[in-house]
């Protein structure tokens, strides 16, 4: 567990210029502190406490304004900027060293049950405010632009910068 913390702390200063050392990234990164409190309520969720992870991820979401559904699966090493507004859904698969910005959202375009949420591949960047809606994959090193839409499958290596991934 430690060694998992240690990641995630040295994935922050890695990615993003303005963290100065471990302590300040330990004691004032919001969206460091709701993947903790994501790996928490995800752990609870697994050994079938569900409404106590419910409970702990909507106290998470009003200390730190970021959503992480405790069914949701997360890789290592994600990163959270800026988090407030980010919100993940219940069926959304994240991959590792996975870096997203504020507002975004990795959501649903249905009700229902089964798979409604996109899955992330490995060392994909979203920009701000982008959204990512539905049951669609997103490949390995794929960038998407701020305030992109993308309802779409993306192959890896993809810049996201148009409407080329968005269909209604």
């Amino acid at each position: 567990m430690l060694r998992r913390i240690n990641e995630d702390i040295k994935a922050v200063l890695r990615q993003d210029p303005a963290a100065r050392n471990s302590l300040e990234v330990i004691l004032t990164y919001p969206g460091l502190h709701a993947v903790w409190g994501y790996r928490i309520a995800h752990f609870l969720w697994q050994v079938k406490l569900k409404l106590a992870a419910r409970i702990y991820s909507n106290w998470i979401r009003a200390l730190t304004g970021i959503e992480i559904h405790p069914a949701a699966k997360i890789g290592r090493r994600f990163f959270i900027d800026h988090g407030m507004g980010v919100v993940i859904g219940a069926t959304a698969i994240v991959g590792d060293d996975v870096m997203i910005y504020h507002d975004v959202t990795l959501g649903a375009r249905t009700g229902g049950t089964g798979k409604r949420h996109p899955t992330i591949g490995n060392n994909v960047v979203i920009g701000a405010g982008a959204r990512v809606l539905g049951d669609i994959s997103v490949g390995n090193g794929v960038k998407i632009g701020a305030n992109m839409v993308v309802t779409k499958s993306v192959p890896a290596s993809t810049n996201v910068d148009s409407s080329e991934f968005f269909a209604i």
